[in-house]
């Protein structure tokens, strides 16, 4: 009857709780109810994953090869491109002894004897050198993903080569899509392999994007620092001495990075061509991309969905993250990645002291970043007109660097080169690659000749 009926209930639940109690699980791990109507992928990280790194000697290299010493096993760096520096390049020879290694051609007789010297045993390695040597380790046939790290125009044809040996490819180099766009874009979809992005804005945007269905998102919000003269106003920097700038420009409030990107950081012209390749990675329309100051560096961009959700990614500011979920995605990889700074965890900063806890934004003043202006004006015009805005703001960080200009005329020849560009017919709309290489030599030498233009002027 009824009591029996209870009895067996009761039973069978005191049952099912030793089960849940003997799995020891269950409640204690809470319910992944969401987790059931999800698509679940597996979190199995990567084995034995091999990769080439072009410029191992640079920043993103060197923070590339600290993700694979923290995770053995997971990632192993079989190629390494670098340039001149080839005392370093030997200590990575020695620790990872890559089966190819390239550098500039005029140290490969320093790289050899080097090697040589090092007398690892079972140890014969492929050395190249110079531009097919770059290419050599981009296409290298066992790595699967190519880290590209060099800076400039330099990293675009090794890039190239790479997707065309169908390699997956963790960029870092800006220029590729930014220069490239119009020849790159379409390769992705004619080679089938993936680009995944090691910049920390566009990691932030990629990581937010996961879930998000296509069409699902509506405006693409880019975070930056502001760099280093985010609280000086237009006003006290044309007061200020121009050698004072020019050292300030080159030091970074919250990131530690190499002096180019430094200064573009400075100028806000790095947000300007982040713009430029927001648009090509996730297909935004410039209108919809935006930019906004942060100074803490804490939240690393964001997107806002259809519905009005905002998605944010937030962190230290250390490119180690972004680096190890590109090798790594889809995965989420267990890791320990403490402040570059000053070796805290991110539990510490939600107690909100001194600096910590706070997230504040603003928009950027355009006419103190006048960078960003022209950036979303050569981004709307196109063609070769992106190329050519990026390799002139690379030779005028250069002048800037070797004292030939002051920090505030950077936009100036910036604006002069796009202006002589149109003036002289140079914008090319649907550019080949031998078109975008030209537009990057011709846009340095344009730089060149704006700069002693204005000195003549001046004198």
């Amino acid at each position: 009857g009824a009591g029996a009926r209870a009895v067996h209930a009761a039973s069978g639940r005191s049952r099912r709780r030793a089960v849940a109690r003997r799995a020891g699980s269950s409640w204690a791990m809470g319910r992944n109810l969401v987790g059931t109507n999800t698509k679940e992928t597996s979190n199995e990280p990567p084995k034995d994953k091999k990769i080439s790194i072009l410029g191992s000697t640079g920043s993103i290299g060197t923070q590339t090869l600290d993700i694979c010493r923290q995770h053995p096993g997971l990632f192993q760096p079989v190629a390494l491109a670098a340039g001149k520096n080839v005392k370093l390049l030997l200590e990575q020879v020695k620790e990872w002894r890559p089966a190819m290694v390239a550098c500039d051609a005029s140290v490969l007789d320093e790289l050899k004897a080097g090697v040589e010297a090092l007398g690892l045993p079972d140890y014969k390695p492929e050395l190249v050198s110079g531009p097919e040597g770059q290419i050599a380790v981009a296409t290298f046939k066992e790595a699967k993903t190519i880290v590209t790290g060099i800076v400039g125009c330099a990293g675009l044809i090794p890039t190239i080569e790479a997707i065309k040996a169908r390699k997956d490819i963790a960029l870092a180099n800006k220029e590729t899509l930014i220069a490239g766009g119009p020849v790159i874009a379409p390769m992705f979809e004619e080679y089938g392999v993936s680009m995944l992005p090691v910049d920390s804005e566009h990691s932030a945007i990629f990581q937010c994007l996961q879930g998000v269905p296509k069409g699902g998102v509506k405006k693409i919000i880019l975070t930056g620092s502001g760099g280093t003269f985010r609280d000086m106003s237009i006003e006290d920097m044309k007061a200020e001495d121009p050698e004072v700038l020019r050292q300030r420009s080159t030091t970074h409030p919250n990131w530690d990075m190499g002096a180019k990107i430094t200064v573009d950081s400075s100028t806000m012209m790095n947000k300007g061509l982040e713009v430029i390749e927001a648009h090509w990675l996730y297909g935004v329309p410039y209108d919809d991309i935006e930019v906004v100051i942060h100074p803490q560096s804490i939240v690393h961009s964001a997107i806002e969905c259809q519905d009005t959700a905002v998605l944010m990614q937030t962190g230290w500011p250390d490119m180690r993250l972004p680096i190890l979920y590109a090798l790594s995605h889809p995965a989420r990889v267990p890791a320990d990645l403490p402040n570059p700074r000053d070796g805290r965890n991110f539990d510490d900063w939600w107690k909100g002291e001194g600096k910590d806890g706070k997230l504040t934004f603003q928009k950027p003043d355009l006419e103190k970043y006048p960078a960003i202006r022209l950036a979303y004006q050569a981004g709307r015009r196109g063609g070769t007109m992106p190329a050519i805005l990026s390799a002139a703001n690379e030779q005028a960080v250069e002048l800037l660097l070797t004292k030939e200009i002051d920090f505030l005329d950077i936009p100036g020849v910036l604006e002069a080169v796009m202006e002589k560009a149109e003036a002289e017919d140079k914008v090319i709309a649907v550019p080949t690659l031998d078109d975008i290489v030209e537009a990057d030599r011709w846009a340095r030498d344009a730089a060149d000749v704006v700069v002693r233009q204005k000195k003549e002027v001046a004198a």
